[in-house]
Protein backbone atom coordinates (compact mmCIF):
# COMPACT_ATOMS: atom_id res chain seq x y z
CA UNK A 1 0.00 0.00 0.00
CA UNK A 2 0.91 3.64 -0.38
CA UNK A 3 -0.05 6.01 1.90
CA UNK A 4 0.19 9.66 0.48
CA UNK A 5 1.83 11.89 3.96
CA UNK A 6 1.13 15.60 4.53
CA UNK A 7 3.63 17.97 2.47
CA UNK A 8 3.61 20.98 1.20
CA UNK A 9 1.82 21.14 -2.53
CA UNK A 10 5.24 21.22 -4.53
CA UNK A 11 6.23 17.59 -3.31
CA UNK A 12 4.64 14.13 -2.72
CA UNK A 13 5.31 12.52 0.31
CA UNK A 14 4.58 8.58 0.61
CA UNK A 15 4.93 5.73 2.69
CA UNK A 16 5.55 2.38 1.26
CA UNK A 17 3.55 -0.29 3.62
CA UNK A 18 2.88 -4.05 2.98
CA UNK A 19 3.89 -5.42 -0.59
CA UNK A 20 3.63 -2.93 -3.01
CA UNK A 21 1.09 -3.79 -6.06
CA UNK A 22 0.17 -2.58 -9.92
CA UNK A 23 -2.75 -0.80 -8.37
CA UNK A 24 -1.20 1.07 -5.48
CA UNK A 25 0.55 2.80 -8.08
CA UNK A 26 -2.41 3.26 -10.92
CA UNK A 27 -4.81 4.31 -8.01
CA UNK A 28 -2.35 6.69 -5.70
CA UNK A 29 1.06 7.64 -7.16
CA UNK A 30 0.25 7.89 -10.60
CA UNK A 31 -2.89 10.75 -10.00
CA UNK A 32 -0.93 12.55 -7.26
CA UNK A 33 2.29 12.50 -10.06
CA UNK A 34 0.41 13.57 -12.98
CA UNK A 35 -1.42 16.77 -10.84
CA UNK A 36 2.24 17.25 -9.21
CA UNK A 37 3.57 17.79 -13.12
CA UNK A 38 0.63 19.60 -13.88
CA UNK A 39 1.01 21.86 -11.18
CA UNK A 40 4.63 22.72 -10.94
CA UNK A 41 6.44 21.16 -14.09
CA UNK A 42 8.54 18.70 -11.63
CA UNK A 43 8.77 15.92 -9.57
CA UNK A 44 9.69 16.73 -5.84
CA UNK A 45 9.09 12.88 -4.11
CA UNK A 46 9.94 11.63 -0.42
CA UNK A 47 9.37 8.23 -0.16
CA UNK A 48 9.63 6.48 3.06
CA UNK A 49 11.04 3.07 3.57
CA UNK A 50 10.23 0.97 7.37
CA UNK A 51 9.93 -1.77 8.63
CA UNK A 52 6.34 -2.04 7.43
CA UNK A 53 7.33 -2.51 4.01
CA UNK A 54 7.53 -6.27 2.53
CA UNK A 55 8.53 -5.56 -0.63
CA UNK A 56 6.56 -5.68 -4.37
CA UNK A 57 4.76 -7.60 -6.14
CA UNK A 58 5.62 -8.52 -9.79
CA UNK A 59 3.28 -5.77 -10.94
CA UNK A 60 4.53 -3.52 -8.52
CA UNK A 61 8.02 -3.44 -9.76
CA UNK A 62 7.00 -3.00 -13.10
CA UNK A 63 4.85 0.68 -12.10
CA UNK A 64 8.02 1.55 -10.03
CA UNK A 65 10.21 1.52 -13.18
CA UNK A 66 7.89 2.96 -14.73
CA UNK A 67 7.54 5.84 -12.33
CA UNK A 68 10.81 6.29 -12.10
CA UNK A 69 10.74 6.66 -16.13
CA UNK A 70 7.37 8.32 -17.49
CA UNK A 71 8.55 11.58 -16.58
CA UNK A 72 12.75 11.24 -16.96
CA UNK A 73 13.24 15.07 -17.41
CA UNK A 74 11.07 15.99 -14.45
CA UNK A 75 12.98 14.70 -11.54
CA UNK A 76 14.34 17.30 -9.35
CA UNK A 77 14.73 15.60 -5.71
CA UNK A 78 13.72 12.62 -4.26
CA UNK A 79 14.41 12.05 -0.34
CA UNK A 80 14.48 8.05 0.66
CA UNK A 81 13.48 8.00 3.87
CA UNK A 82 14.58 4.75 6.11
CA UNK A 83 16.59 3.20 8.52
CA UNK A 84 16.98 0.15 6.49
CA UNK A 85 20.77 -0.22 5.51
CA UNK A 86 19.43 -1.68 2.40
CA UNK A 87 17.52 0.19 0.98
CA UNK A 88 19.89 3.55 2.28
CA UNK A 89 22.98 2.12 0.78
CA UNK A 90 20.71 1.48 -2.49
CA UNK A 91 19.43 5.03 -2.94
CA UNK A 92 23.30 6.36 -2.54
CA UNK A 93 24.66 3.59 -4.75
CA UNK A 94 22.24 4.32 -7.37
CA UNK A 95 20.97 7.67 -6.92
CA UNK A 96 23.32 9.15 -8.92
CA UNK A 97 21.36 7.75 -12.28
CA UNK A 98 18.40 9.63 -11.52
CA UNK A 99 18.84 13.44 -13.39
CA UNK A 100 17.67 15.12 -10.40
CA UNK A 101 18.74 14.98 -6.54
CA UNK A 102 18.65 12.39 -4.37
CA UNK A 103 19.30 12.31 -0.65
CA UNK A 104 19.23 9.81 2.48
CA UNK A 105 17.10 10.75 5.75
CA UNK A 106 17.00 8.67 8.48
CA UNK A 107 13.00 7.86 9.82
CA UNK A 108 13.23 10.18 12.26
CA UNK A 109 14.48 13.17 10.34
CA UNK A 110 11.58 13.07 8.12
CA UNK A 111 10.45 16.44 8.67
CA UNK A 112 13.89 17.45 7.57
CA UNK A 113 13.55 14.90 4.17
CA UNK A 114 9.80 16.80 3.29
CA UNK A 115 12.05 20.47 4.06
CA UNK A 116 15.20 19.30 1.83
CA UNK A 117 12.39 18.10 -1.17
CA UNK A 118 10.75 21.40 -1.13
CA UNK A 119 13.43 23.90 -1.03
Amino acid sequence: MIELLESPDNVIALRAVGKLTKDDYQTVLDPAVERLVADHGELRVVIVVGDDFDGMTPGGSWEDTKFGLGHWSKWKRCAVVTDRDWVGNGARMFGWMLPGDVKVFEEDDLDDAIEWAAA
